[in-house]
């Protein structure tokens, strides 16, 4: 479909944009030298960071707009009001075939809002979701939905176990990940009645999900399965908690480490360990929230991304874009739905 893979890019989302922006188009074009760039934002302040990075200069255009979706921007205010965006720009640049994927630092709420308007579901998914993945103690998981939907029925989750599987296979590589669904308890007469039925349908279902059953918060960080499913209401509580307890330890490291002359030598003799140790756990690692179930890639970055962050998001998009992503949750999607298990009503009574 596209000769030169082409990234639209709201360059104007984001603490620090629209420098880290560019500078992390650059980082970007180090690994990925073919990938082309719609630029959606104020020229005037593009066209010097632009020139101050050359290769992403060649390989970026420019397409000026002086609006800007705010940080805290209601999503529906930014849905009626924000059709000159830079935000919204980009996402019509995917939904009209120039652009492969869009990446955005800006308002969570505003790009889910817009993106579902502007691209749609894809083909039996009745809600988007968002997700990511982080270390664990046997690699890497995924994890979703994060908070795009606070409230989920049964069918909701067990989308997300199809989307999440998906993921996991073509971006992480894992050849036959295990799904669990998050819950109050392992056994199976815990939680409410939409873990239940989900957990009902997946067992019961033909597809090819190694589906483990119900895992616990401190299943997350141990790795215990590859796909970990939830609403966005606990999904959103378990990584802002994940990421407060990352940054606490780090304090604590930091603090332990420069408390006294010995722990200072200590320190510089352990520097190539922790230097390993910052990397694994470096969240800008990890940067690039994917919108799952859109009619298009459609990948968040965090808003308080630094430039190497912003260049992580957009390898993102092109892990997504070259494993065909969305044809693959069609597929299993439609095999799903054709699947006597998935039933509702055959569940339910």
């Amino acid at each position: 479909m596209f000769e030169r893979l082409t990234l639209s890019v709201d360059a104007m989302g984001g603490d620090q944009a629209p420098s880290m922006v560019v500078e992390g188009i650059s980082i970007a074009l180090e690994r990925l030298p073919d990938t082309r760039f719609l630029l959606f934002g104020d020229r005037a302040q593009l066209t010097p960071l632009l020139d101050l990075h050359p290769r992403a200069q060649q390989a970026s255009e420019i397409r000026h707009t002086d609006d800007v979706v705010t940080d805290d921007e209601k999503a529906g205010v930014a849905l009626r009001t924000g059709q000159n965006s830079s935000m919204r720009l980009a996402i019509n640049a995917v939904g009209d075939g120039e652009a492969a994927g869009i990446i955005s630092a800006g308002n969570t709420g505003a790009l889910m809002a817009i993106a579902k308007f502007v691209l749609k579901s894809l083909p039996g998914i009745d809600r988007p979701a968002i997700g990511t993945y982080f270390p664990t103690l046997n690699g890497e998981s995924v994890m979703l939905d994060l908070g795009a939907n606070i409230e989920c029925n049964a069918e909701n989750l067990v989308q997300f176990a199809v989307m999440g599987e998906v993921f996991a296979r073509n971006v992480l590589g894992l050849k036959n990940p295990s799904v669990g669904i998050l819950n109050v308890g392992a056994e199976d007469l815990k939680g409410n009645d939409s873990v239940k039925q989900a957990s009902t349908i997946l067992q019961q279902s033909s597809l090819p999900i190694k589906f483990y059953g119900f895992v616990e918060g401190d299943d997350i960080s141990a790795g215990t399965v590859d796909v970990v499913v939830t609403d966005g209401f606990t999904g959103n509580i378990a990584l802002k908690t994940t990421e407060g307890t990352v940054k606490l330890f780090g304090h604590f490291l930091k603090e332990a480490l420069s408390a006294s002359p010995l722990a200072k030598l200590g320190a510089m003799l352990a520097r190539p360990a922790l230097k390993t140790f910052k990397m694994r756990v470096d969240p800008r690692r990890y940067n690039g929230a994917m919108f799952l179930g859109l009619n298009g890639i459609c990948i968040k970055s965090h808003g308080g991304s630094d430039a190497f962050g912003f260049a992580h998001a957009i390898d993102v998009a092109i892990e997504l874009i070259s494993n065909d992503f969305n044809e693959s949750i069609k597929n299993e999607y439609a095999q799903l739905s054709s699947d006597p298990g998935f039933s509702m009503k055959a569940v339910a009574g």
